[in-house]
């Protein structure tokens, strides 16, 4: 975190200073205790054995049951069909005449109303 201090220019104004410190000390210390300890077991200082053997734990999983859930959806009903409708198609002698043709419908029944 930083430390802020306080001081005065030449002219007498008030300037903020950012304090700035250094944690290199203990990242030193941190590496000399780091060798000592890497130059103890390259002497022999330490030696450690191991005495028994370790193993994992047993663990024994049983699942019974359980279901999935179910659910009851309502959709809409959609009814597609045709109907004959007229419409006006241009003629060759560039005229136009009613023409009597199928265009495609859609009745959608909301799905409160589906099952009646």
């Amino acid at each position: 975190m930083a430390e802020y201090d306080t001081t005065r220019d030449a002219a007498g104004n008030t300037v903020v200073v950012e304090k700035r410190s250094s944690n290199m000390g203990w990242l030193v210390a941190l590496l000399i205790i780091v060798a000592l300890v890497v130059a103890a077991f390259a002497f022999g200082l330490i030696d450690i054995n191991q005495t028994s053997k370790g193993s994992l734990p047993d663990v024994k999983v049983s699942s019974e049951g359980g279901s999935l859930p179910t659910f009851d959806a309502n959709t809409a009903k959609v009814n597609v069909g045709s109907k004959d409708e007229t419409v006006k198609v241009p003629t060759v002698d560039v005229g136009t005449k009613d023409t009597s043709i199928k265009v495609p419908t859609v009745d959608v029944t909301p799905a409160r109303d589906a099952d009646k």
